[in-house]
C-alpha cells in the first residue's frame, strides 16, 4: 500500500512574477485556500500518512505557515473566534503528516526527488506536483487502485490537442490493459507534432519506484543542465519496468500560470 508522498517545492514560480517575487505560489489562494491545501486534501483522501515537502530556503515561509502555533494560540486567546480555531485544527492535522527537505539549488524535478530518498520506507511512493490541480476525482486515489491491480508504476495522463504536444512529455504507448490505462514505452519531453508518438500527455501525479533513486544517483544532467524524472522513468522502462499511463477522469487546472491560476479559482467557485 502507498502511505507516503513527496511534493516538489522549491521552484521559483517565475510564470506567476510578479506576485511570486515575495509570495510563495503554493500559498496563493485559490477561490480562498491556499493552493497546496488541494494536494494534501487530495493525499488524505487517497489514504497517505506521511507527506514530503521539497522546498528550498527562498520558500521557508511555506514552513512557516505550518509552524505558526504562537500567533495562532494568541488570535484564539483574545477572539476565540470558532472560524479560527478550525482553521487551527486543520493545519495542526496537515503539520503532523509534513517532513521538510530542502533543495537549494534548481537542479530538476530528478533532484528534488534524489533529495527525499532516505525518507521513503516502502517499495513504491507517489509524487504530485502543486502547479497541476486535478477536481471533482481524486486522481490519486485512482492511481494507487491501479497500482494495486497491475502491481507496477503509474503516471497520470491526459488527451490534449495534438497542435499542442510541444508542451508537454508525451507517451509512447505500448499496450492497451483496459479503457483508462495503458502500458508504455517511453515518455518523450516536448515532441514536435511530427515526432509526438500520441497525444497522451504526462501530468503532475507519478507513482514511482524506490528503484528510481538508484538511477537519478547516477543520472547525468540533461536538457537545461537539470535532472529530470522523464530521464530516469526511462532507464527504468528499458529495463522492463512496467509503467502505466492512467487517463484520470478528474477536471486537470493548471495553477502555474497566471491566466491558469485565475480559471482555476473561477473553476473551483463554480464548483
Amino acid at each position: 500500500m502507498i502511505k507516503q508522498a513527496i511534493i516538489p517545492l522549491a521552484g521559483l514560480g517565475t510564470r506567476l512574477l510578479p506576485l511570486t517575487s515575495v509570495f510563495a505560489k503554493e500559498l496563493l489562494p485559490i477561490n480562498g485556500k491556499p493552493g497546496i491545501e488541494y494536494i494534501l486534501d487530495e493525499c488524505i483522501e487517497a489514504g497517505i500518512k506521511e507527506v514530503i515537502f521539497i522546498i528550498s530556503k527562498k520558500k521557508e515561509m511555506i514552513k512557516n505557515y505550518f509552524y505558526n502555533d504562537i500567533f495562532y494560540k494568541k488570535i484564539i486567546k483574545k477572539k476565540k473566534d470558532q472560524r479560527i480555531i478550525k482553521e487551527y485544527k486543520k493545519i495542526l492535522k496537515y503539520k503532523k503528516m509534513i517532513k521538510f527537505v530542502y533543495q537549494n539549488k534548481p537542479l530538476g524535478t530528478g533532484d528534488a526527488v534524489l533529495k527525499t530518498k532516505k525518507f521513503i520506507k516502502d517499495k513504491f511512493f507517489l509524487m504530485l506536483l502543486p502547479d497541476d490541480l486535478i477536481i471533482k476525482k481524486n486522481c490519486s486515489k485512482s492511481m494507487i487502485s491501479i497500482h494495486k491491480r497491475y502491481k507496477s508504476s503509474v503516471i497520470a495522463s491526459m488527451n490534449v490537442n495534438r497542435k499542442t504536444v510541444s508542451r508537454w512529455g508525451i507517451f509512447k504507448l505500448n499496450k492497451k490493459l483496459d479503457k483508462r490505462n495503458y502500458l508504455i514505452n517511453d515518455v518523450i519531453e516536448k515532441p514536435s507534432v511530427i515526432v509526438a508518438p500520441s497525444n497522451k500527455a504526462v501530468i503532475g501525479r507519478y507513482i514511482l519506484p524506490k528503484k528510481i533513486f538508484s538511477k537519478l544517483s547516477k543520472q547525468k544532467p540533461g536538457k537545461g543542465g537539470e535532472i529530470h524524472i522523464t530521464d530516469a522513468i526511462q532507464s527504468l522502462i528499458y529495463e522492463n519496468h512496467k509503467f502505466i499511463a492512467h487517463t484520470f477522469s478528474g477536471k486537470y487546472l493548471d495553477c502555474g500560470s497566471m491566466n491558469g491560476y485565475i480559471k482555476s479559482t473561477l473553476e473551483i467557485a463554480k464548483s
